[in-house]
């Protein structure tokens, strides 16, 4: 069978891959405990599943606008005056029906010529690379060279060539959970609109934040309208609304990107379903109590997290200010994360995301946001598998498993 050679060099997801071994390590019925999901457990809000019954109810389930129904597109301008301040028209929205990670290709196919280059910050949700790659573009990794989740502007601008048509970043940021200083996305801004260089927010994560901690609009940096600006918002209701499930994101950008990315949505999906887009207007104009409350619970969980991993000898934690993810250094047990989440799922039935996926080796993503007694029952499993002044026996399930390896 011919595979093409771009389909080959595609990686697969590691969240994906850990997540289907999980399941059938469960489907066995062993006791696995999962720390690498991407997913809060809250419920779907109720005025979500409302608008998306009514809808179902008329029986009039039939192709939509490519762009989106006109009650969502008037949400996300609303919700965009709300969050960021800055006002926006419907023809700079387009709603995809594969989520923010949908929005992020369509923009990627309609921005990105043969050899472009886009640079990423690390560490960097794993699909950005793939994405890039696949519109044949080339990603330029920045990695802070202190140790700590957020670059320099000076590093960053270093790797600007003649090539660069964008710069991607993501805060709240998956994997470390760091939310980049006020200043860094202020001098990102007028860098990208002085030199004409496409600035991408991903903004996914940007109602879960920590404390005082809240990230700053990117708006706020210009002057510009968004017809005559550079930057480009990737937002969606899959985390803050806990409705992963329901896949609708959204790009907001001048009117002639959001028409280029119209083109290519209507080539490859048509239009996003009116049930789900239904279902996010529900939930954008809705009661946002459960937003909220989603934050404090996540908040809470992250101080447990951050306990239990600094009682653990060997472990550099940086506290996460927002998301639902911690990226520990566990180098100091293998510089490989790889091979050290494989270890971890086999010895302590613990699934981990090996952080050199994410462009940081040696470290581990966490996340914290199941059930607490299950988290502290995974850390205190890690600890037992890797830690030697941790006891030597521990239940895995019913079974007392005692250490018997170096």
């Amino acid at each position: 069978m011919s595979i093409s050679q771009l389909a080959r060099e595609i990686k697969e997801s590691p969240t994906l891959v850990f997540n289907e071994k999980a399941r059938i390590l469960k489907d066995r019925g062993e006791p696995v405990i999962h720390l690498g999901s991407g997913e809060p457990k809250s419920k779907t809000p109720l005025d979500a599943i409302l608008h998306c019954t009514a809808t179902l109810k008329t029986a009039n389930i039939h192709y939509t606008a490519t762009e989106g129904i006109p009650p969502l597109l008037k949400a996300i301008c609303r919700y965009t005056e709300e969050h960021y301040d800055k006002t926006i028209m419907p023809e700079n929205i387009l709603v995809s029906s594969g989520g923010a990670k949908q929005a992020i290709f369509n923009l990627m196919m309609s921005i990105i010529d043969p050899q472009d280059e886009v640079i990423i910050l690390a560490p960097y949700w794993v699909s950005y690379t793939e994405i890039v790659k696949m519109v044949h573009g080339i990603p330029v990794i920045v990695t802070p060279e202190d140790g700590r989740f957020e670059p320099r502007i000076e590093d960053i601008i270093k790797s600007v060539s003649s090539y660069t048509k964008a710069i991607m970043v993501n805060s709240p940021n998956n994997p470390s959970g760091c939310i980049y200083s006020d200043d860094l996305i202020g001098q990102l801004v007028e860098f990208c609109e002085s030199k004409g260089i496409y600035l991408i927010m991903d903004d996914i994560y940007h109602q879960l934040y920590f404390g005082f901690h809240k990230p700053v609009s990117v708006y706020k940096f210009t002057d510009k309208s968004v017809d005559n600006s550079k930057i480009i918002v990737i937002n969606g209701i899959s985390k803050a609304y806990a409705m992963t499930g329901f896949r609708i994101g959204w790009a907001i950008a001048n009117r002639d990107v959001t028409q280029a990315m119209r083109n290519v949505s209507a080539q490859n999906t048509s239009c996003p379903s009116v049930v789900l887009q239904s279902a996010a207007v529900g939930a954008l104009n809705g009661i946002q109590s459960g937003v909220e409350s989603l934050r404090l619970t996540l908040e809470n969980n992250k101080n447990i997290m951050m306990r239990e991993l600094r009682a653990f000898s060997g472990v550099k934690v940086t506290e996460p200010q927002g998301t639902f993810y911690c990226l520990p250094d566990f180098s100091a047990y293998n510089t490989s994360s790889a091979e050290l989440s494989k270890y971890l799922l086999e010895k302590a039935l613990v699934v981990t995301v090996p952080g050199g996926e994410f462009g940081f080796e040696g470290h581990l993503r966490l996340s914290y946001c199941g059930s607490v007694s299950e988290m502290i029952e995974g850390i205190d499993r890690i600890k037992w598998a890797l830690d030697e002044n941790s006891p030597n026996e521990i239940y895995i399930g019913e079974r007392k498993m005692r250490r018997n390896w170096k």
